[in-house]
Order: structure tokens, then sequence, then C-alpha cells
């Protein structure tokens, strides 16, 4: 990447609208903006002007500009903003006009971020969650992004990090200070009891059911059972569309279709599996195999029926699992003491619906205190807890390898935000302990 290029792009959604957004960011920007508008308006204040091709002159369009001056801008960098009427020619016109001004080039996927997380204005976690946020398709999904995009996760992870510089320090001048026995013993002890507190910490936090990356990703929900069961029918009555073929004949679904719902505010996804059978064909003991695989990976297997001699095949807890007594407006008797619905005519559809709202909400928890979002974050903390277990149960005779399971637990910290800087140890011991003196 060269970072003395000034970088522009769409920022609205591609495609015909009343409105769109083109940025420009780099030290080309305010050149951009005075060739193609005129003189330059006032910082942060819109105006509204007519937007000239930057060498033949040609009117483009007449609309709002606005000027963003360095640092505080969203990328730390001097920025343009182009508010256009949504037309693709407009848009077309306008791209193009800015790509013949010297030093400006189309930018790369992510980079406005980039830039924004290299100039300190965002770092890697809350760069996740405003991705997170675009992604966002209900309410609680925007909500638990917008934490974290306002660094609600960054916050308790950096100070875990300076937390662990601190026993890092401490760990640190033990070794300096060895032949003071004294000193060194209880430098030691302190920086011990600090870690094993620590440990508790990141040890409650990584046990959180992922409730956090099951609100990012979506509440699994499989509906399992015999063929003709009225798996395909309730999909179709839960996705408010015909998602799945439904048909009287056996086997009809070979693979998993699944349908992307909003319960309550919460992101809930709906797999309709094959019919557990002896399969007659290799085609479908295929579906029947993704059908197990579907279920086992659930957060929630409903199996439905029609009467009580349909057993799971795979053994599930009450927490992930509910019978379901399907197709009940036949008036079929059952001993299954599930809920009984009716895709036909709706009886007891409300209520799944509730249920399975529920659960989703028991599964994410309450949203009130920030949770882990990511795979990545997850490798991190389970890494920096086994280097802070290491530091606790390894030899004290061994100090400097103490040190650095301390070092390699910061480091790993470090990396969920991209905060990594060995001298922080260096800042620590020198305020806390004056070496040298």
């Amino acid at each position: 990447m060269n970072e003395a290029s000034t970088i522009f792009a769409l920022s609205s959604a591609p495609g015909r609208a009343g409105v769109a957004v083109i940025r420009v960011s780099g030290p080309a920007a305010q050149q951009a903006l005075e060739m193609m508008t005129g003189p330059l308006p006032k910082p942060r204040f819109a105006a509204y002007r007519t937007i000239k091709h930057p060498t033949t002159g040609e009117a483009l369009d007449r609309a709002v500009v606005i000027w963003f001056k360095a640092p505080s801008t969203e990328t730390g960098e001097d920025i343009a903003e182009f508010q256009i009427h949504g037309s693709r020619a407009v848009i077309a016109a306008i791209l193009s006009a800015l790509g013949k001004i010297a030093g400006c080039r189309l930018a790369e996927p992510g980079e406005f971020a980039r830039r924004a997380f290299e100039n300190g204005k965002l770092d890697l976690a809350e760069i996740e969650g405003l991705a997170d946020l675009i992604d966002a398709e209900t309410d609680a999904q925007r909500r638990q992004a917008l934490a974290q995009t306002a660094g609600s996760l960054s916050k308790i992870y950096e100070s875990w990090r300076t937390r662990l510089i601190e026993i890092a320090a401490l760990t640190e001048a033990a070794i300096d200070f060895s032949d003071e026995g004294d000193v060194s013993a209880s430098s030691f002890a302190e920086a011990r009891k600090r870690a094993a507190s620590l440990q508790k910490e990141v040890a409650a936090h990584l046990d959180d059911r992922h409730r956090g990356e099951i609100l990012r990703d979506g509440f699994r929900v499989a509906l399992l059972g015999p063929p003709n069961a009225g798996k395909s029918s309730l999909l179709n009555v839960l996705a408010r569309r015909e998602a799945a073929i439904v048909s009287a004949e056996a086997g009809t679904t070979r693979d998993v279709i699944e349908v992307r719902l909003d319960l309550a505010g919460l992101p809930v996804i709906v797999s309709d599996t094959a019919g557990i059978r002896e399969a007659a064909s290799d085609i479908e003991r295929e579906g029947i195999r993704r059908s197990l695989a579907a279920a086992r990976d659930a957060d929630l297997v409903l199996w439905l029926t029609e009467n009580s001699e349909s057993i799971p095949p795979l053994s599930f807890s009450r927490e992930t699992s509910l019978e379901i007594r399907s197709k009940q407006d036949l008036g079929f008797e059952s001993e299954i003491s599930g809920l009984a619905i009716s895709a036909k005519t709706g009886a007891g559809i409300d209520q799944l619906i509730a249920e399975i709202a529920r659960r989703a909400h028991a599964a994410v928890g309450t949203g009130t205190e920030p949770a882990l979002t990511r795979a990545r974050h997850r490798e991190a903390l389970e890494n920096a807890l086994k280097d802070i277990g290491a530091f606790l149960s390894g030899p004290a005779d061994a100090i400097e390898l103490r040190a650095e399971d301390v070092r390699r637990a910061a480091h790993a910290l470090g990396r969920i935000t991209g905060r990594v800087d060995v001298e922080d140890v260096l800042d620590q011991i020198f305020s806390r302990f004056c070496i040298g003196k």
C-alpha cells in the first residue's frame, strides 16, 4: 500500500438511489475538491456546488460537498465527501473524474478502515465491530456491534493487557533485584497474586457459551423428523414464503435448506433437513448424513413427528431440543408431550415462535455485558489464559521463563486490538522501580 496516495470510493450502496456518497481520503483530497468544486467550503459545513471534471471543466452534477480537515476525521487524513445524485451515470462520471487527478486512485477493499487503524482512530476489535454493524440484520446484532465499535470489548482487553504489563514489570524487577532476596521475592509474589486474579476474570469471560458469536452469526434451529412429518411446511410458515418444496412424496428434501429470520430482534437460522429413515439410495443417505450434521451444529433441534413411534436417532438434552406434534389439523392422537402445531391452520405456530425466541434470548444472554464475538478473539484469549497459567504454575526459580510467560500473554491480548508494544514493559519498569539508579 502506498501511504502517500489518496484513495476514493463509493461509500454508499451501489446501484440507483436518491443520493450516493463518494469519499476521498489522503493528501490530495483538498486538491481534488478544489479542482472539481472551487474554493474549499468551511470545514464540516455542507456546501452546494457544481461538480466539474478536473481537466475538461464539464459539469457532472450539482450536489452537496463537505470538507473534513485532518486529523479529526474518520481516517485521520484529509477527507472530501461528495453527496451526489445516485444514478449510475453520475457515480461513474465522478469516480472517473477523480481518477484523473494526480495521486488519486480507487481504494482497495477495507482500505478506509485500514487507514483509520494505522492512524489510531480505531483498533482491530472496533473495526470488526464496524463490519458487524454494516452486516447487522436484527436489532440485537446492531446493539452488540455498535457497542463493540464504541470500544466495549477493547476497553476490557486493553485493561487486562495493562495489568499484564504491570505483572511483567514486577517480574522483571524481581529478576533485576535478584541479589536482594526480600525485594525479589516480594515483587514476584505480588506479580503472581495479580496474575491469579486476572486468570479468573479471563476464564469467566471465556466461559460464556459462545453467546456473542451466536448473536453475531445467528441462533441455529434444525428441523428434524421422519419423511412427511411437516418440516418443509413449517419452514415455509416460519419464512412466510415458499422456501422449500412441499410434497406428499417421501424423500423430497434431499439437502439442507436454510432461511434467516428475525425473531424478537434476534437472528435465527432455521434449517429444513431430509427425513430421517432407512435410506433407499446413496443420494438420500447423503441427505440424511447432512441432516444429522445440521442437528449436531444446531443450538436447538425441533423433532417433528405425527405420532409417538418416531424416536429421534440422536440424544438431545432438554435445553437443546423440543418435540413437536405436527399436522394436528388431521386429528392425530399422540402420547408425545411436546408442542402441538399445524402448519396448515397455524395452530400452535405463535407458541412455537415464542418458544424459539425464548431459547434464543437465553442463549445470547441479556446483552448488558460485552461478549466475545469472533473466533479470533477467543483463540487469543485462550492463548493468554494458557500463558497466565504457565506463569502461575511454573517453577519460581526459573523466573526468566515466567517473565516470558507474561510477555506472551500480553502479546496474545494485544493481537486482539492490534496494540502490541514491547516498550510498554520498559515504561512500567522505569516509572515504577527507577531501574538504573
